[in-house]
């Protein structure tokens, strides 16, 4: 039985991991765990799941679950003591934004696997999380659909043998509209996604296609190639999560229906594979499947993500936090969809990169970047 614990528990990528262990009972085990401030989603799970250990926001949280039988820790340092749980075999780690570079430090330091789908640890600090985890030898299972297909493709394969990986778009609420169409939509309109359940934050990184830009980044250092060998492709269905082109030019590709529960079910088995009671895929009711080059001029938060790993450096750092606030002032409804671009270009144009930053210094510019006051 393997023992998971889950950082962002509440939120739409962990609460499907809990599908997954309720779904395999045998296999699996929670026993660590936070959730923020969701004091009531908290006590469903304690009393569903028996963890040893769960991390809530603060005090006056903790003190709501004083009648549980759990350990119950607070903030930053609880974040950590969960992470690093000594019962972890491998740590879900969930949680949304740069909060989740520490944790996925702290259990690498323990020894202890990743499954990864918080995309800002690697983004913010690709190069030092991943030689931290070579030198622990502690694996990192990537539970993004997208990195999760390439993962599995790549599955017994030379990696001196890849030519290029091919990372699918599903275009996210906006891909049929123009970039004129885009002056006057709503948050309404961005948060429908037409293929995939997803927290809010995610489904407007969706919709201006930064989502994609930092898998581009991830991609990068989870699998150790140039950013000019890693292309993207719009494919509206989300049925090929991506591909890998070897060098005989074979094209190895990953399908499915779109439910995170697979790729955190093949992070939780890994190297093994468990039956799943899901919808299975049908080709033939499908009928088609559809692709289209991605133009990074409608889709300009791409173009930025590309610039900012070529760049490299702190750059990454930049982008993401200033996206992080632009799209937390898009939900509060402070600023127009189009304005998230805008913050981002002109953050990134004005910064003074800093190479090979150590983890102290991604910390403080992060820090930084997210504590201003940013107008259009």
């Amino acid at each position: 039985m393997k023992h998971i614990g889950i950082l962002g528990a509440s939120g739409s990528v962990g609460m499907q991991g809990l599908d997954v262990i309720r779904e395999h009972p045998h296999q699996y085990r929670l026993v660590s765990f936070s959730v923020g401030r969701n004091i009531d989603i908290a006590k469903a799970v304690i009393e569903e799941f028996k963890p040893d250990v769960v991390c809530v926001q603060d005090e006056e949280d903790a003190a709501q679950l004083s009648g549980f039988d759990v350990k119950v820790v607070t903030g930053e340092e609880g974040l950590l003591t969960v992470a690093g749980y000594h019962k972890n075999d491998i740590l879900l780690n969930s949680i949304l934004g740069s909060i989740g570079l520490k944790p996925t430090l702290h259990a690498i330091e323990h020894g202890i696997d990743i499954a990864l789908a918080n995309k800002e640890t690697l983004v913010v600090a690709g190069e030092i999380v991943m030689n931290a985890a070579r030198q622990k030898g502690v694996s990192i299972l990537p539970v993004d659909s997208e990195h999760s297909a390439i993962y599995q493709c790549l599955n017994g394969e030379d990696q001196k043998s890849v030519e290029r990986l091919i990372i699918t778009a599903s275009g996210g609420s906006f891909r049929d509209l123009s970039r004129a169409d885009l002056e006057s939509v709503t948050l309404e309109d961005a948060l429908n996604h037409p293929n995939w359940s997803m927290g809010k934050k995610i489904t407007i990184d969706s919709a201006t296609m930064m989502n994609k830009g930092l898998e581009v980044i991830e991609a990068k250092w989870l699998f150790d190639l140039p950013v000019e060998r890693i292309e993207t492709v719009l494919h509206k269905e989300s049925i090929i999560h991506s591909m890998v082109e070897f060098n005989d030019t074979s094209v190895m590709a990953q399908l499915g229906t779109p439910d995170m529960r697979l790729p955190i079910q093949y992070a939780f088995s890994y190297p093994d594979r468990l039956p799943r009671q899901a919808e299975r895929l049908d080709l033939a009711a499908v009928g088609q499947l559809n692709f289209k080059p991605m133009d990074v001029e409608r889709f300009r938060c791409l173009k930025f993500a590309y610039d900012a790993i070529r760049i490299g450096g702190t750059m990454p750092v930049v982008m993401n936090a200033v996206n992080e606030v632009a799209v937390a002032m898009f939900l509060d409804g402070k600023i127009s969809f189009l304005d998230i671009e805008t913050l981002i270009e002109r953050e990134m144009q004005a910064h003074d990169v800093i190479l090979n930053p150590d983890l102290e210094t991604i910390l403080e510019i992060d820090a930084d970047y997210k504590s201003r006051h940013y107008e259009v």
